[in-house]
């Protein structure tokens, strides 16, 4: 239902504040800061993404826990979006996402709301079966490595039934 209520409130305001910044500065220069504001952001969340990013890399090389990260990666493509989107209202939504410590506080109160019930990382994540991205390793006490997979028998190349022509190398 908030959902709902977000669809139909948000383009409200945005073209309340449309009329009203427009009435004040003029048509030009609400266009102007629009699209100022989309280039700015634009920017920003590059920089700011690529940062997310090798700190997302920094959290798995060091296997810590990825959530803030995560979470910071993902507020910064919600405040492209934002930025992206034409209007006032959701320019400041997305240039307050671009600043830490309100990312920091979304953060926090997400983690309120959401409970994990399980998290694991490291070696005993893929034990026994193998798995969509390859096979696994177990340690067995009469072997030291056991590797599981699958293959498929490679028949070898076919051989032409008819001599070759001028035209043609086989």
């Amino acid at each position: 239902m908030w959902l709902l209520l977000a669809f139909i409130a948000i383009p409200m305001i945005e073209i309340a504040l449309f009329i009203q910044v427009g009435g004040l500065i003029g048509l030009g220069w609400t266009l102007l800061i629009v699209l100022g504001t989309a280039i700015l952001g634009t920017w920003l969340v590059r920089t700011q993404g690529a940062m997310a990013m090798n700190n997302l890399r920094r959290s798995f090389s060091e296997l810590r826990d990825p959530t803030e990260p995560l979470a910071d990666a993902a507020m910064i493509l919600v405040a492209g979006v934002l930025l992206l989107t034409p209007g006032f209202f959701t320019d400041a939504l997305g240039f307050a996402l671009l600043t830490p410590p309100f990312r920091r506080a979304a953060f926090v109160w997400l983690r309120s709301k959401v409970k994990v019930q399980s998290f694991s990382m490291g070696q005993g994540m893929d034990r026994g079966m193998g798995s969509a991205q390859g096979p696994s390793r177990r340690h067995t006490p009469d072997h030291e490595d056991v590797i599981d997979g699958t293959y498929h028998e490679v028949s070898p190349p076919k051989q032409p039934t008819h001599n070759p022509s001028g035209w043609t190398k086989h």
